[in-house]
């Protein structure tokens, strides 16, 4: 592990810029034997230790890899904060291609690494990393989370992300058509991955119509195999430009709402599980100006986090599935939060989420 020092000009800018939201240690790791380089960011332990997944993606460039660790830090923060958790935000990226450069060496230097910090960091799983990988990983870390229940974890926390979306969806529809059920409505899933696939099932069993889409073919394969009243499109911008849509559900990766996207996105409302959606600050409004409700990110996919927070205090499926159900009475407060204030639903949560951690940092 080692600290900024002589890190390449472009990550230190990164660190520093001052829109990247005072975030209170980023440690920098390297175990040039099993060819490991890692990002743990912690944005906040106000609430208690920082708690989030972990990341392993091909980044261009290292810079790149920062960035990305600070935005889904600061996310996880907020995240459980609107969750009601007892755990501030944290998140971590390895650096590389998980289907090459993934190794038990690798997980296991990266395990040291999370168990160096001492518990003010508890990892779990993100793109790229799954239950066999946490496994590994807690061997050297007892700080880890989402583990298999044969080594006393809860295993997959994409079943309560899934879940936990489809309650914000149902608090959408309420909200802006009066009614939370989904019968009928056109749903669409842009990435079908570890919780999209999940989400149409969700969907399929109330009556919804979905369309899905996904850069690897083999995911929509599996949904048109399992589900063969589900459709398929070519790609996103087909998705979001589909006429009669009622719902877009980005489930893939950050940046999906953007100054391309929202302009033609053709959906009433967006609620996915994708982490960091907004592009950048002003999007929130551009989506509002059209009339299009968004559901913040961070709270409708908090099922996943609740679910692996439970594990460190003995996991029980029943009791996170009715904290997963509160997602659908969070994102209607925060609706009404919006209106009340005159402001964009992700504005309304961001100032909840403040207020929690403020007051969790006065108390301390």
């Amino acid at each position: 592990m080692t600290d900024v020092t002589g890190a390449p000009a472009d990550v230190l800018h990164t660190l520093f810029q001052s829109d990247q939201g005072g975030h209170e240690q980023v440690v920098l790791c390297q175990d040039r034997a099993s060819g490991l380089k890692a990002v743990i960011a912690l944005h906040s332990t106000a609430l208690g230790p920082a708690l989030g997944g972990t990341r392993f993606y091909p980044y261009a460039t290292e810079a790149e890899a920062v960035a990305d660790a600070l935005n889904l830090a600061r996310g996880m923060s907020y995240k459980n904060a609107m969750a009601g958790l007892d755990h501030g935000g944290g998140k971590a990226v390895i650096i590389g291609d998980p289907e090459r450069d993934k190794t038990e060496e690798l997980l296991l230097a990266y395990g040291r690494m999370v168990a160096s910090l001492g518990g003010r960091y508890v990892t779990a799983c993100d793109v790229g990393t799954y239950v066999a990988d946490m496994d590994v990983v807690a061997r050297e870390c007892r700080w880890t989370t989402g583990r298999s229940p044969e080594n006393g974890g809860a295993g997959d926390s994409s079943v309560l992300t899934a879940f936990g979306v489809y309650q914000g969806m149902r608090a959408s529809a309420q909200h802006l058509w009066g009614d939370p059920s989904l019968r009928g409505r056109k749903v669409g899933i842009a990435g079908v991955g570890k919780v999209g696939h999940h989400l149409v099932r969700h969907l399929l069993d109330e009556g919804a119509e979905v369309v899905i889409t996904d850069v690897r073919a083999e995911a929509v394969q599996r949904v048109l195999g399992e589900h063969p009243g589900v459709t398929a499109v070519a790609d996103t911008e087909a998705l979001i430009r589909l006429d009669g849509l009622d719902i877009y559900a980005p489930c893939a990766l950050g940046g999906a709402l953007n100054d391309h996207s929202v302009p033609v996105l053709t959906a009433r409302v967006v609620c996915g599980a994708a982490n960091n959606q907004l592009a950048h600050p002003g999007v929130e409004k551009d989506l509002a100006d059209r009339g299009i409700l968004y559901a913040p990110d961070y709270v409708v996919n908090a099922g996943g986090v609740i679910q692996v927070a439970d594990e460190l205090h003995g996991f029980d499926f029943d009791r996170c599935r009715a904290k997963a159900a509160k997602i659908f009475d969070t994102t209607l407060a925060i609706f009404a939060r919006a209106k009340e204030d005159g402001i964009p639903p992700a504005a309304a949560a961001d100032r909840i989420a403040q207020q929690r951690m403020a007051e969790a940092r006065a108390a301390r």
